[in-house]
């Protein structure tokens, strides 16, 4: 506590309690960021004219006249530090600050060599690698945008997802090996139709199409770091999060959101200059440009590890890369505990866990933090939209498994019921301003999406979509969806998307999927009723099912269970009402 960041601050600005410092943040939100902004040492280029442009909540317009670029602040930091510390079943390798600078600047060197412009997006289509963060970092520097795609995904996915956003060009690799598979990128890529690839060869031979290029001969080595600055409110990442009408929504990141992710690393999860990071991702998931910020901008290393957490393998090396905060998903730790990978003693360099993606059990939060040496478990939860989180803990306060204890710093947010009244438990609302909330969608309307029909309140509150339980202590507890999007393996997905791909499984007349979590807690569970045609064997369904659902959408979603029913539920309009599935269902286990 002596040493958390929260505390240094508290003291600096005179507070002596973290409520009193909370209630200032969201009181005072110019004040607060732009402690923020001075503590992570933001660098511009040109200075704002004001900190916002105006005090409408909804759409402040942060840092008006400012010109910045904020990979610049990323690697503004001692040359001989190190940047990246990457784990291999081979070993660790490390890149310095200076190593990173020089990387990143022959990436925007060829950025630019190729031709592409100010604003010309590019997309990210493989594992959370050094050449991903290299790659991220270069678009950025050179005032490109990077669209974030899972890695995950099926083709048709990253089509789709392709099509949203018309981007210049890819930057994949030829393969990625997870426990001991080789799994096709370049080739998944090219059956996407993707735009001209920039290829990462890891050992794998492909033959590349004309028009595509291998990573080594896209660099230019030798190139100027010299990031180019764009305003405040340009984009700088697209990335995408489920929406209940089966296109993914485009969420634009400007160069104002890293701010927030560096802030909920350094006041949350308390990540200091020198620290280690680590957090098993994508940057097809927003913690993994979450990651990229979180460390760089506090001055910390990012740690990366080229194959599944799941292993004996990524447990050693979280302790011989000196790993200080670790993340989680819910799901890993499962897995850790049943396979007895992980025993007391293995990690001594831990001084943080963190856990997010999914709703964790009370059971598995217990054990990790046990496990690891008696650390503290920052519960967190937030959002693409978000830039970060809007709830979760701090090192100050009781580690309660599976609880959030505060809203982010920066944020407050309220609980309303159905009948539209504040509550202890009921549909997430959240107070603007706050740097990292989104002002955009590409594809969608975002004042309809957030603010349209919102409940009155002498606040202006916007919609995220959780809902929540919170105590009469403040303790928080999430409770899933209120719409039809559920969440799987920290990845959100509509049901509407499974249900278009379950279409026509032979068997199936109807298909309604929902998710359901389970009586102690925990990730949420894919069930899947199915109104059939004739009568299938159900084992049999549930194969093809599972089938499809890895070719068209995602190899990690899993089928819990699939149950038999005579009719779905739907509204006299017709709509299938997946509340009501979700409450008559009784768990087979």
């Amino acid at each position: 506590m002596e040493h958390a960041n929260l505390t240094v601050a508290m003291k600096k600005h005179g507070f002596r309690t973290y409520e009193d410092f909370h209630a200032w943040s969201v009181s005072d939100p110019d004040g607060f960021w732009r402690m923020v902004i001075d503590d992570l040492d933001i660098r511009f280029d040109t200075q704002p004219t004001a900190f916002r442009a105006n005090a409408d909540p909804i759409d402040p317009q942060w840092l008006p006249g400012a010109m910045f670029n904020i990979v610049a602040s990323c690697l503004d930091h001692d040359p001989t530090a190190v940047a990246i510390v990457s784990g291999s079943r081979n070993g660790l390798t490390s890149i310095s600050v200076e190593e990173l600078r020089a990387r990143v600047a022959s990436f925007a060197e060829g950025f630019h060599r190729s031709g592409y412009v100010v604003g010309d997006r590019v997309a990210i289509v493989m594992p959370m690698t050094a050449e991903a963060v290299i790659a991220y970092l270069g678009i950025v520097a050179a005032g490109g945008v990077v669209v974030s795609i899972a890695d995950s995904f099926a083709a048709d996915e990253v089509r789709s997802r392709l099509t949203i956003t018309n981007p210049v060009a890819v930057v994949t690799q030829d393969h990625a090996v997870r426990l001991g598979k080789s799994l096709p990128m370049y080739e998944k890529c090219v059956d996407a139709s993707a735009p001209r690839c920039i290829v990462v060869d890891t050992g794998s031979s492909v033959d590349l199409r004309d028009d595509d290029v291998m990573w080594d001969e896209f660099v230019v080595p030798g190139a100027d770091f010299n990031p180019l600055p764009r305003s405040a409110s340009d984009h700088t990442n697209i990335l995408f999060s489920s929406g209940t009408t089966g296109d993914p929504k485009a969420v634009p990141w400007t160069q104002t959101t890293p701010i927030k992710a560096a802030m909920d690393a350094r006041f949350h999860q308390d990540v200091h200059e020198g620290d280690t990071v680590c957090w098993p991702t994508n940057l097809g998931w927003m913690m993994g440009p979450w990651l990229i910020y979180a460390a760089l901008l506090n001055g910390a290393t990012i740690a990366l590890y080229d194959d599944a957490p799941t292993t004996r393998s990524f447990v050693e090396f979280v302790q011989k890369a000196g790993v200080t905060m670790l993340g989680v998903v819910p799901s890993i730790v499962s897995a850790w505990r049943e396979a007895g990978v992980l025993a007391s003693g293995d990690w001594t360099s831990l001084r943080v866990l963190s856990s997010t993606g999914e709703a964790s059990t009370e059971r598995d939060s217990r054990w990790l933090m046990d496990v690891a040496g008696g650390i503290p478990m920052i519960e967190y939860c937030g959002g693409t939209e978000i830039g970060g989180g809007y709830v979760t803990a701090t090192v100050l306060q009781p580690a309660v498994p599976s609880w959030f204890t505060t809203p982010t710093l920066g944020l407050d947010l309220v609980l309303v019921d159905d009948d539209g009244e504040v509550a202890s438990q009921g549909e997430v609302f959240l107070v603007p301003p706050s740097i990292g909330l989104s002002s955009e969608l590409l594809n969608a309307d975002h004042s309809a999406v957030y603010f349209d029909d919102v409940p009155t309140s002498d606040r202006p509150l916007r919609r995220h979509g959780d809902q929540m339980l919170r105590t009469d202590s403040g303790l928080m507890r999430a409770l899933g969806r209120v719409d039809d999007t559920m969440n799987l393996g920290g990845i959100k997905v509509s049901s509407a998307d499974l249900e278009s791909a379950l279409d026509g499984v032979p068997g199936v007349s109807e298909v309604a999927a929902v998710a359901v979590q389970p009586p102690d807690g925990g990730p949420d569970r894919l069930v899947v009723f199915v109104v059939p045609n004739g009568k299938p064997d159900i084992g049999e369904l549930r194969g093809d099912m599972q089938r499809q659902i890895r070719e068209l959408i995602n190899p990690l979603f899993k089928i819990h269970e699939v149950v038999l029913i005579e009719a779905l539920p739907r509204t006299a309009s017709h709509k299938v009402m997946r509340r009501l599935l979700r409450s008559r269902y009784t768990p087979d286990r």
